[in-house]
């Protein structure tokens, strides 16, 4: 195997995905931000509401067209660098990717040209529902997309069928509707929606800083605030059950995540520990990073629901456990015997039917069917190669939390500002002149959580797609099976080709957007 082929291929997909994480959230956050503003346009008939909300929908288009030109290319790629994983699971993986493209896409596409072009065409009735209809469609198109990337994460609804290779849908609501995939898609989402808000009140604050549009940007900060502060809280109450699915199916996703080596019970939650950045720490022997801070219990209660929970580490996954109910899991050496038990009745089984030889093909493919959860770890060769790279997974998930952290004080502070007056009203012992006296410092603050989000946003996806390492399909495929027959050449060139294009889409988005915020609504 040509591992070189393997980094590149992955690099390849990992910076299409990164750039392509760029746009989708903003589309996804402002859509909702555009559907509440021309909800009050409807409703109040103001021309101010019509024109702010045309303000955001213009902003909302030139991102929407830079997220399609990359999410085609992604998709693609599954066919160019990906093409015996799309051979081996495409029956499963490729409906989700079918309904998005075939119903979501074209949803999207139809109420968008209604949304931008049937203003004096069509009744504002009408003209409201494609905007919401817009945004729903959106919203499909990533619960489809989020609906694959969980399946390859926790595959269900399939069966291996040995005579074609190839994994087999058993169950379409199995696929669609598995906790991981529920939780990915509401917590993704929800964060997405964060991002919008925090766009609307940075733009809207730097129209304050400039004291040009006040109304305009204190309207739309409204908006932005109150829709932030609400999906923020959301995304709190979201991430927890993500974590305590991710517990469940993929602990060693939350060892990694947590910096933790040896599990156990009564498990503490980190909040800061001194892991190297820049080098994969000895999990090996240590029992825990250096100058670890944590909160007591809170881990085992975040993956199992019971103070007292057991949690495996990554030695415990490595070397076997046993848990409290005398359940017994098989080390890391136990699964990769019963994988390659699994990968040599596979080749019994397919040479016997090619004999002919009836009692040989029942006795393997009994093999295959009882190892197959294991399948997968036939192809490891040793610990290091199931051990995701814990310094990314550790910071990008502290990064994610506090970021998501920061924002709720943000929205709070905004708030208070813009309601101070019936706040202080309401409660007598409530003093806010030292914010509404000062607020440019917040409307700064507010401004420069614009690409803090953005990072905030990206380390989300590392922190979803680094920490399952090796695998493209979690027990069942590593990343070194599932690449095409390519030189490695070819994929390196293509990565700096996209590398350049996706800068350059990036820079005239940045640029257009810039150009339409000082430009400005046309009130």
């Amino acid at each position: 195997m040509d591992f070189e082929m393997v980094d590149w291929a992955r690099a390849q997909f990992a910076l299409t995905a990164i750039y392509h994480w760029l746009f989708v959230p903003l589309t996804l956050g402002l859509a909702v931000v555009m559907g509440v503003m021309e909800t009050i346009y409807y409703r109040t008939g103001s021309e101010f509401w019509k024109r702010t909300t045309q303000f955001w929908q213009r902003l909302f288009g030139i991102n929407f067209a830079m997220g399609v030109a990359t999410g085609i290319i992604l998709e693609f790629e599954f066919g160019t660098n990906w093409s015996n994983y799309s051979y081996i699971v495409g029956d499963v993986f490729g409906a989700p990717l079918a309904i998005e493209g075939i119903v979501a896409f074209f949803m999207e596409s139809t109420f968008v040209a209604v949304m931008f072009f049937g203003w004096k065409k069509v009744s504002r009735g009408f003209h409201l529902a494609s905007t919401w209809l817009t945004g729903l469609g959106a919203t499909i198109s990533a619960w489809w997309i989020l609906v694959a990337n969980s399946w390859m994460q926790h595959p269900v609804g399939q069966e291996f069928n040995p005579d074609t290779m190839r994994n087999e849908m058993t169950s379409f609501f199995d696929v669609a509707l598995s906790p991981v995939a529920v939780d990915k898609f509401c917590h993704t989402v929800l964060s997405a929606w964060v991002l919008g808000a925090v766009f609307v009140v940075g733009v809207s604050s730097w129209y304050l800083i400039k004291r040009r549009n006040t109304e305009f940007a204190r309207q739309s900060l409204k908006v932005g605030a109150v829709f932030g502060l609400v999906s923020s809280l959301l995304v709190a109450i979201s991430g927890d059950h993500s974590a305590y699915t991710v517990g469940q199916t993929q602990p060693m996703k939350l060892a990694a995540m947590e910096g933790l080596y040896k599990g156990g019970t009564d498990q503490s939650l980190t909040i800061i520990s001194a892991i190297n950045p820049f080098s994969q720490p000895d999990w090996q022997s240590q029992d825990e990073a250096p100058m670890r801070i944590a909160m007591p219990y809170a881990l085992s209660f975040l993956a199992t629901r019971d103070i007292h929970g057991y949690v495996p580490g990554i030695r415990d996954l490595i070397d076997g456990y046993e848990l409290p109910d005398g359940t017994y899991v098989p080390s890391l050496h136990d699964k990769m015997m019963r994988g390659g038990m699994a990968i040599t009745a596979l080749q019994d089984y397919r040479q016997a039917v090619q004999r002919g030889d009836t009692a040989t093909m029942e006795h393997a493919l009994a093999v295959v069917k009882d190892n197959m959860p294991w399948f997968g770890y036939g192809y490891i060769k040793d610990a290091e190669q199931v051990v995701p790279y814990i310094p990314i997974c550790f910071y990008a998930f502290r990064i994610m939390v506090g970021g998501g952290c920061l924002f709720i004080l943000l929205f709070i502070l905004l708030i208070a500002y813009l309601y101070s007056d019936k706040i202080t009203s309401r409660f007598k012992f409530v003093r806010l002149g030292w914010l509404t006296k000062r607020a440019k410092w917040l409307w700064t603050a507010a401004l420069r959580c614009i690409p803090v989000a953005y990072i905030v946003s990206e380390c989300g996806w590392l922190v979803a797609e680094i920490r399952r390492k090796p695998w493209t399909i979690l027990d069942m495929l590593p990343t070194w099976v599932s690449v095409s027959a390519l030189p490695a050449s070819s994929v390196m060139t293509t990565f700096f080709i996209f590398l350049v294009l996706f800068t350059l889409m990036l820079a005239v988005e940045i640029s257009i957007m810039c150009k339409q915020i000082k430009k400005g609504p046309e009130l």
